[in-house]
């Protein structure tokens, strides 16, 4: 007899095959209608980068060809177009992630620059010798070495919360390494090894409890979950465009804007002032303060368009059908003899890690490439959290709201034969 949990995975799954017209998604994205070694394109290296859908390559190709030109400081008609553009996706930032102002989007590089930022300023500022920043054991390399080259600056140390061997974060054991020293909390909110989503709003809470600020990582977690910074409380969320169906070299920091306001500026430069003399230099206001020189135009404005496509597709919608995909993925490919699964935490998403017995993840990648099956294969910028599972990499699928069951019964086929080749 089904249990009533049974009964509602039963009628997610239905919905999501029946409710979702995927093959309408894939028509929008040019990128995977190819052939790679006379194979139909499977593309399953989503946590790496994700495709642009066409009104993303649209949006950024007409830019250049009629807006073109910097922001902010032109009277010109192409200056205040691009202004507007540019602002513009700020404010759909800013509603996507549902901040409450538009100063408190910061246009970066990536999580990557993001989380650098605030190490290197409000970091640099709070933390001084013998305090504490609190990390966990999943955590991508973006989020510890920033931290780490904090602590030998400032002769602070850094504290790393257990997790089990499912891959979710102990969290009694995270709570008790929070302590009078501890200045920061900064924390993966969906794992890119392993796709565990960790209990933030919970994390939060505990923190601000003992008057602590948090960072969230969010680079994995704005294509596959519904984020509301407002809702978690967090005091600062970072995420990648190319992770969200956007361009490259574009991202977001979401800092509340008191601490923004108290953070001296990341870069000196031209638009971060207010005015200049060789005595002193007035810094400018929010968010301006943060974004010296030209910015990164026309793939912000790419990345308004990526959110706005995102959400007429519907978050819902999209992890729904996400979920569905990757309980199909973990059930065939873990019934195949000699899989071992890294990572079964009970709530996670969009990431299958495995190894095969016997056979190097870079193998396993190498010959499904051949089928045209796209992976990653390595240690995925975690090289601590391999360690923690005693493996110095995996072979890791990831699934987007464009794959389909087909593609992954395509993997399946895939591993099999990359067993036939060891057998």
């Amino acid at each position: 007899m089904r249990s009533a949990g049974d009964l509602i995975g039963i009628s997610t799954r239905k919905r999501a095959e029946h409710g979702f017209d995927v093959e309408r998604i894939r028509r929008d994205f040019p990128i995977l209608h190819q052939s790679v070694f006379g194979k139909p394109l499977v593309y399953l290296d989503n946590a790496a980068t994700t495709h642009k859908p066409r009104i993303v390559i649209e949006t950024v190709s007409r830019f250049y060809e009629r807006d073109n030109s910097n922001i902010h400081r032109g009277l010109h008609q192409l200056s205040e177009r691009s202004t507007k553009a540019y602002e513009g996706a700020r404010v759909k930032v800013q509603k996507f992630i549902n901040a409450a102002e538009p100063r408190e989007i910061i246009f970066v590089r990536g999580t990557t620059e993001a989380i650098n930022l605030v190490a290197r300023t409000y970091g640099r500022k709070q933390v001084d010798a013998g305090d504490e920043v609190l990390i966990t054991e999943m955590e991508h390399h973006s989020n510890i070495v920033p931290w780490q080259m904090l602590c030998e600056e400032k002769n602070a140390i850094l504290r790393v919360g257990p997790i089990n061997d499912r891959g979710e974060l102990l969290l009694e054991e995270f709570e008790k390494l929070m302590g009078p020293r501890t200045k920061l909390v900064a924390v993966v909110h969906l794992s890119n090894a392993l796709g565990t989503i960790n209990p933030v709003r919970r994390i939060v809470e505990m923190a601000h409890s003992r008057g602590i600020p948090v960072l969230i990582d969010g680079a994995q977690a704005v294509a596959h979950l519904t984020v509301d910074v407002r809702a978690l409380g967090c005091d600062f969320y970072a995420f990648s465009g190319h992770k969200i169906y956007g361009p490259t070299g574009i991202g977001v920091l979401y800092g509340k804007a008191e601490l923004l306001e108290e953070m001296p500026p990341y870069q000196g430069g031209g638009d971060m002032i207010s005015s200049v003399t060789f005595e002193k230099t007035i810094y400018n206001k929010l968010p301006h303060k943060f974004e010296a020189g030209t910015p990164n135009i026309a793939d912000a404005i790419g990345l308004g368009a990526a959110i706005g496509y995102l959400t007429g597709v519907g978050l819902d919608a999209v992890s729904a059908y996400e979920s569905e995909l990757l309980a199909h993925a973990t059930e065939t490919i873990g019934a195949i003899e000699g899989i071992r699964l890294i990572g079964t935490a009970r709530k996670k998403a969009s990431v299958l890690s495995f190894l095969i017995d016997g056979i190097h993840p870079h193998d396993i990648g190498t010959i499904l490439d051949k089928e045209g099956i796209a992976i990653r294969a390595g240690h995925h910028c975690t090289q601590p959290l391999m360690k923690r599972f005693g493996v110095p990499a995996t072979a890791r699928a990831t699934v987007s709201f464009y794959n389909t069951r087909e593609e992954i019964d395509a993997l399946a086929a895939g591993i099999r034969k990359v067993k036939k080749v060891f057998a």
